[in-house]
């Protein structure tokens, strides 16, 4: 029991990264696009394991390096209350902007993203035609969301580094999985012949739910961290 609240704190910010939707946009995008040239289904396949692979690549190896750039910067490797009330206020600042600010207005789900970034994924989706172009557009999509995944992502990476060195590598194993789960289910209905058209509908007809959600998770998150390890530390 002595790792259950660390672990748990890990998987509720896996879940809140899971809540965004640049990287399943992406992927219909995408997909749409490889449809519309009547490729087959077996390069569909390809073309979506090599995105995948790319999301939770991009994922891990941001995870591992705000790990070690917390060590480097932490001395004892304790994390001060003070730091987790800082990220606590980051995370309902930044709950607040998505309950505000994250889908467009208007019909579609276009998402507030820099023009540069928008286009440049756009325009990576119509040309993705290799399972290394995928790849490739999967790390982009990641680093596109940075701005909104980097605090449940800086909450994982700084609980992990109070944990033994095994258990990071679990901290690790247990974040990336849960923080594609909706991608996945995504992903499964697409190579699984279901029409993009659908799924955009439903993504669109529910997108102020999936604003909710994503917003209501990192209140959520900083509420618990708030409480875990602030107002509880010492007692």
């Amino acid at each position: 029991m002595e790792y259950f609240i660390p672990f748990s704190i890990i998987a509720l910010a896996a879940a809140v990264h899971a809540s965004f939707q640049l990287s399943i946009s992406t992927l219909t995008l995408m997909s749409g696009h490889s449809l519309g040239k009547k490729q087959s289904q077996s390069r569909l396949l390809r073309l979506i394991s090599g995105f995948l692979l790319g999301v939770a690549g991009m994922t891990a190896l941001l995870f591992v390096a705000l790990v070690y750039a917390i060590e480097f910067w932490l001395e004892n490797g304790s994390v001060p209350p003070v730091l987790w009330a800082a990220l606590s206020g980051v995370l309902f600042g930044l709950g607040v902007a998505v309950w505000l600010f994250y889908f467009k207005k208007g019909s579609g789900t276009m998402l507030w993203l820099p023009r540069g970034v928008a286009l440049y994924l756009a325009e990576r989706s119509k040309r993705s035609k290799s399972t290394s172009e995928a790849l490739a557009l999967g790390m982009a999509s990641v680093t596109g969301e940075l701005l909104f995944i980097i605090a449940p992502l800086g909450v994982a990476a700084m609980i992990t580094v109070t944990l033994p060195p095994l258990l990071q590598v679990a901290a690790l194993l247990m974040y990336v999985p849960i923080s594609i789960t909706t991608l996945l289910i995504v992903a499964a209905l697409v190579g699984s012949g279901h029409k993009i058209s659908q799924i955009q509908r439903w993504r669109e007809a529910n997108k102020r739910f999936l604003q909710f959600i994503a917003g209501t998770s990192l209140l959520v998150l900083g509420f618990y961290l708030y409480v875990n390890e602030v107002l509880l530390v010492g007692v």
